[in-house]
């Protein structure tokens, strides 16, 4: 893998480019909601700040529609050389896909209208740079929306079962030795104070699986993809891996079985117009 590869600890083969489109799927009617309590509309030029293989620079492109555009930004020249050929298969010019460290973005300032942020501040280093960079490309009056995890570690499974426990400890624990940050939702609304913007919406995230339901598949997908690795580079044992398949397999013939999902804050800042 080539370094900037490298900045994704899931890889960006072909198994993380499907769960990135299932997962963009399960949680797409949340995002939309958050992209209109900012106002994002037709006409505007939004920035998408960690753009993955664009599955929500698609929806941003649609809700702007060609009168506006989207700005992608990341950091996998895999992942944007994949949206780049989709936005030439759909044919949407107004799709301006690019290869950046996040925490060295440069767009021009006060050159966007909204700016938007899923899942991507947990996993660099420099968040509060990374604020700093996308409130400086804001024109007056433009939201900046960020979506992340504020206590990834409260991922709760019922009935309870110690090798679920196990798993979400060492998972928590590799994102902070990878040099992220499974809280970082906590700090966000100070980041975008200190960057000059007004904290416009605050919500928590907070959503109930059942087994059998699409949001239950999404943190078995995530497991499935990532928990090799960690067993791998001796984050975790194989025992351990071991016992929790079987744990989930036999909550997910649970009836009465459920869970919530990793708390999320739903952080809208704006520029003073």
């Amino acid at each position: 893998m080539s370094a900037s590869e490298q900045e994704y600890v899931l890889g960006t083969n072909d198994a993380e480019l499907r769960r990135l489109g299932f997962q963009h799927q399960v949680w797409a009617a949340p995002t939309a909601a958050s992209w209109e309590r900012a106002r994002f509309r037709p006409g505007q030029r939004v920035l998408d700040v960690g753009c993955g293989p664009g599955y929500a620079t698609f929806d941003l492109a649609d809700l702007v529609t060609p009168s506006g555009g989207v700005v992608a930004v990341d950091v996998s020249q895999r992942f944007v050389a994949h949206l780049d050929a989709e936005r030439a298969r759909r044919g949407y010019a107004h799709v301006e896909p690019h290869v950046q460290d996040l925490e060295q973005l440069a767009i021009e300032d006060a050159s966007v209208d909204g700016a938007f942020a899923r899942w991507v501040l947990c996993w660099v280093r420099d968040p509060e740079e990374v604020v700093r960079r996308v409130a400086r490309a804001l024109r007056p009056g433009g939201a900046f929306v960020v979506l992340d995890y504020c206590h990834y570690e409260a991922l709760m499974m019922a009935p309870r079962g110690a090798a679920t426990d196990r798993i979400i400890r060492a998972v928590t624990e590799s994102f902070r030795q990878s040099g992220g940050n499974p809280d970082v939702g906590r700090d966000v609304p100070a980041m975008m104070q200190r960057a000059g913007l007004e904290i416009e919406t605050l919500r928590p995230i907070v959503r109930l699986a059942r087994p059998g339901t699409a949001l239950w598949e999404w943190p078995w997908r995530f497991f499935e993809n990532f928990l090799p690795g960690l067993v791998a580079s001796g984050g975790l044992s194989a025992d351990d891996h071991a016992a929790f398949r079987r744990e989930w397999a036999e909550r997910s013939r649970d009836p009465a079985a459920w869970l919530l999902t990793p708390p999320m804050v739903e952080v809208i800042g704006r520029r003073r117009a």
